[in-house]
């Protein structure tokens, strides 16, 4: 079913797309994006700052088992993952977990703190998106818009919750291994025994910290904030300044949008539109907000194109690593073997030297 959402989002998010283009004249907007030149480029390591504030809150949860600036590196990698690739929105997390045990052996400590990130980034959403209704309210007077949006985070809601209560509970990857493990084929999956028993009282360890989970939200909502900080500074560039309120309300409802419409491969379309309805309304006219939605995607675009290509640097690095390791403990052992035989052939000759 989802692999049917995402091949049915990705035709509707590009025509979406051709008719912002189509209606908001490109010809005008690409001028408004030329008018600012290369100082839009800025906007690129300026994304690393709120991605640093993200990786803290992940450092904390991880019991800083490894550094802050190797997990900033990863979580730059688990948002390229998940915004770039075609593996759905929880796809950079596999990875994340993957690129984490590098540095941090237990896959059940590491895969915890993970899943309870995601789950706190699901609380730090709702919230960050509830302060931009309040403020499209208070800035532009667009109840409607309030209701429609209220109405359908409400509706979104009880998933989360329901996800806490159940991994409050205990015992919910215990039942999904036991599940999985009533398959076909499930013996030859490799699986670790025991693996969801674990998982589960790491998961029950960190849920059981009020104050640390306190402390990862106020880092991962200060991250959102700052992320707010690329559309301020975008529309600056661009000719036509709105004051914080409006660039967090942008941001925010985007987020929002974006989260909601998972199923269109990279939101593609659907983060455009958003940004161009929300700049419009405080008062941005039509070809600078698509010059927004273009700028936002271009930084997309080349940060995260950076992050997968230094991804894949260090896997090839970590391979070429690892053979080389393997080939001198070959040669160590097959030295040691002769070495041995030698040492066997030599004992004869010398008892008949006696």
């Amino acid at each position: 079913m989802m692999k049917w959402l995402r091949w049915l989002g990705l035709p509707v998010g590009i025509a979406v797309l051709i008719a912002l283009a189509l209606h908001g004249g490109m010809g005008d907007v690409l001028n408004a994006v030329g008018s600012a030149g290369f100082v839009l480029l800025w906007l690129v390591p300026l994304h690393a700052l709120p991605l640093l504030l993200d990786a803290l809150a992940w450092w904390l949860l991880l019991g800083k088992r490894a550094s802050l600036m190797y997990l900033w590196w990863v979580a730059t990698v688990r948002e390229a993952v998940s915004r770039l690739l075609p593996v759905a929105s929880i796809g950079g997390e596999f990875v994340g977990v993957r690129l984490a045990r590098w540095r941090v052996g237990d896959a059940s400590v590491v895969g915890a703190s993970v899943i309870v990130e995601v789950l706190v980034t699901l609380g730090v959403q709702y919230v960050f998106a509830a302060l931009g209704l309040v403020l499209v309210l208070a800035q532009t007077g667009h109840d409607d818009l309030l209701v429609t949006i209220g109405a359908a985070l409400l509706l979104s809601l009880p998933l989360p919750i329901v996800v806490f209560v159940l991994l409050r509970r205990g015992g919910l990857f215990r039942a999904l291994e036991r599940w999985s493990a009533r398959l076909p084929m499930s013996a030859h999956w490799g699986a670790q025994p025991m693996l969801g028993e674990r998982l589960d009282a790491a998961i029950d360890t960190l849920l059981r910290e009020p104050r640390l989970l306190l402390r990862a939200f106020v880092w991962q909502f200060a991250g959102y904030l700052m992320g707010a900080s690329e559309v301020y500074l975008a529309l600056w560039m661009l000719g036509h300044p709105v004051s914080i309120g409006g660039a967090i309300a942008v941001e925010a409802l985007t987020q929002a949008a974006r989260q909601g419409a998972f199923f269109v491969p990279s939101g593609l379309g659907v983060q455009e539109a958003v940004v161009v309805l929300l700049a419009r309304m405080f008062g941005v006219d039509e070809q600078t907000a698509l010059s927004l939605a273009i700028v936002k995607r271009m930084r997309e675009v080349v940060f995260g194109c950076a992050a997968l290509a230094s991804w894949q640097a260090a896997e090839v690095v970590r391979n070429r690593r690892n053979a080389w390791h393997e080939k001198s403990m070959l040669g160590a052992a097959r030295h040691r073997a002769a070495h041995h035989v030698a040492r066997r052939g030599d004992a004869p000759a010398r008892d008949r030297s006696r």
